[in-house]
């Protein structure tokens, strides 16, 4: 007797077996497929974060260094700086300027906010020199020579935070000074320096720092000297506040004090 099946049932018997091989496959491919999508999913709420940046002029070099830092270490996120004078980025603030988290380089400037921002950390502290010509060819040795009439002096504004310690600072030793010229930012004190449209000026250590070769930097003794302090934070504004947080806080990260303290920022 033929052990053979027919050929209707055989073609049957064959789809049975192979609807039996596929399932597993099938299963498995679902299991793929929702794992996909929950790391598409996950890198998504990951990434995509586009932040804005107010921060004070001084901060131009470091911040370049740490945004891109945080960029690397956080896949997706863009951050985009905003650089002035702490005073133009409060007035930006004000008026409701598109950002998600400030930097200035007072407290005064920042308490002023009020409710515009979270609350603040002071991420980073910094202290001010003498920038003179390379070479320092007019002899400036410490802040009274600042006082010489013939000597042609640039400050930065008195609304501005690093015109405000400089003032401070010449008070304190009863030094006046009649500057040439009042700018509105630490960068701009620098640049006339640079360009020799100024013989001094009182700066950031650190700005004088990005500009060696160019100008040199008489240190202020401590005693004389200034601390001005950094603070940073969300702005109630932002559109992505948690990235916004995110940010503000990995600024205090052991990472972020290490590029800030490469850069002869002194530690909050």
């Amino acid at each position: 007797m033929s052990l053979a099946l027919p050929f209707s049932r055989r073609r049957a018997a064959a789809a049975l077996i192979a609807t039996a091989l596929l399932l597993p496959l099938a299963a498995c491919g679902s299991d793929d497929s929702e794992k996909g999508s929950a790391a598409d999913k996950s890198g998504k709420a990951a990434t995509g974060a586009q932040l804005t940046v107010l921060a004070a002029a001084s901060l131009t070099d470091v911040f370049k260094t740490a945004g891109a830092a945080y960029e690397k270490a956080h896949p997706g996120t863009r951050i985009t700086f905003s650089f002035a004078g702490s005073q133009e980025l409060a007035a930006q603030v004000g008026q409701g300027a598109p950002a998600d988290a400030l930097v200035t380089a007072d407290t005064k400037t920042m308490d002023a906010l009020g409710g515009e921002t979270g609350t603040p950390t002071v991420i980073a502290r910094n202290r001010l020199v003498i920038a003179t010509g390379e070479g320092n060819p007019r002899g400036v040795r410490g802040l009274k020579d600042l006082a010489d009439s013939d000597l042609k002096v640039v400050l930065a504004a008195p609304e501005v935070p690093v015109g405000r310690y400089s003032q401070k600072i010449l008070d304190a030793q009863k030094i006046t000074v009649k500057p040439v010229s009042q700018e509105p930012s630490v960068r701009a004190v620098l640049s006339k320096v640079e360009l020799g449209e100024a013989d001094a000026g009182l700066v950031y250590k650190t700005d004088a720092a990005t500009a060696t070769g160019k100008v040199d930097a008489v240190e202020i003794p401590d005693a004389q000297n200034a601390i001005a302090a950094y603070p940073a934070a969300t702005l109630k504004t932002s559109k992505n506040p948690a990235a916004a947080e995110a940010f503000v806080k990995w600024l205090s990260s052991p990472e972020a004090r290490k590029i800030f303290k490469d850069a002869d920022f002194q530690q909050p």
